[in-house]
This record gives structure tokens, C-alpha cells and sequence, in this order.
């Protein structure tokens, strides 16, 4: 199973848009994950328009409507593995520990809110992914998305830098 994984979209803002490297890989997903802040219900349903299905959870900055659509934090099993996503991820510190309580069964948890790419492996196991984000880098380098590949329960995370 491939999965699409972003956050931090915030759109519409301007002319921003998501980068066409962005747009290809979500359609060629079999799932598109988005860890919040999208802003606008819109940008919700054009991701809902590219095809694959996409499970998604409310940001701190996303409009009443969404955040009555959404949930804070959601948990699936994919392809044998537990995944979970949340918005924010809280400080880096003590970060693998607190969302180890939160999600205790989670295989990989997702999460957006800083914009800035992130995978951490614990000692137990637990993989944390931050996406980035493909229209707003803040003090990233650069705009970014991930990817998921899972097979049989195991995870394998990469970031892609987005032209």
C-alpha cells in the first residue's frame, strides 16, 4: 500500500497552490493522509477529487466547519500496521514517549503543526513522521510531503523535496 502524506497546506492563500510533483504523487496513491491545518474545507475537497480516499484530522488553524467534520487524532490499520495521526505533536521534548501513551498500540504516528520534516524511530519500536509542508516551509529548507510504503505490517517512510 502507498500512502500520500502531508500537512501544513494551508490553502487558499494567494495564488499558493500545491506543486504538480505534489499533486502526482497524491493521485498515484492508494491512500492520501493529511495531518491538519488545511485552513479551508475546500482544500479538503479537492484532495477528495483527486480519486484515492483520504483520511485526514483538524488543525489548529482550520475553519469551524472542519473542525466539526474531523477529528483531533484518528487510528487505522493499514496493511497490518497501526497507524495514527494527530495535528500536533506537542515540544520534541519527551515527544516519542507522550504520543507512545497517547497512541499505545500505534505501529507509526503521523503529525503535522511545525512544518518541519521529521522521522524518529524509538527505542521500542514507534516510528514519528512529520511530513513537512508542500506550500509553506517556514524554517524548513524545503517544501516537502512523504510517502509510506506498508507491506505486511512493516512501515518504510521517505520525505520527497517538492520543486
Amino acid at each position: 500500500m502507498r500512502v500520500a502524506i502531508i500537512a501544513d497546506t494551508h490553502l487558499p492563500r494567494g495564488g499558493r497552490r500545491l506543486p504538480q510533483s505534489c499533486l502526482d504523487r497524491l493521485v498515484a496513491a492508494d491512500l492520501i493522509m493529511h495531518a491538519g491545518d488545511f485552513t479551508a474545507r475546500s482544500v479538503l475537497a479537492e484532495l477528495e477529487a483527486l480519486g484515492p480516499p483520504v483520511r485526514a484530522v483538524h488543525g489548529n488553524v482550520d475553519e469551524p466547519l472542519l473542525t466539526r467534520l474531523l477529528d483531533q487524532s484518528i487510528e487505522l490499520e493499514l496493511e497490518g500496521a497501526r497507524v495514527a495521526m494527530i495535528h500536533d505533536g506537542g515540544p520534541a521534548s519527551g515527544r516519542l514517549e507522550r504520543l507512545r501513551r497517547r497512541f499505545p498500540s500505534a505501529d507509526l504516528v503521523i503529525f503535522g503543526h511545525s512544518h518541519i520534516p521529521l522521522h524518529e524511530t524509538g527505542a521500542d519500536g514507534l516510528q514519528l513522521f512529520n511530513p513537512g509542508s508542500p506550500t509553506e516551509r517556514r524554517r524548513a529548507p524545503h517544501h516537502t510531503m512523504g510517502l509510506a510504503t506498508i507491506t505486511r505490517g512493516a512501515v518504510a517512510l521517505e520525505h520527497l523535496v517538492l520543486a
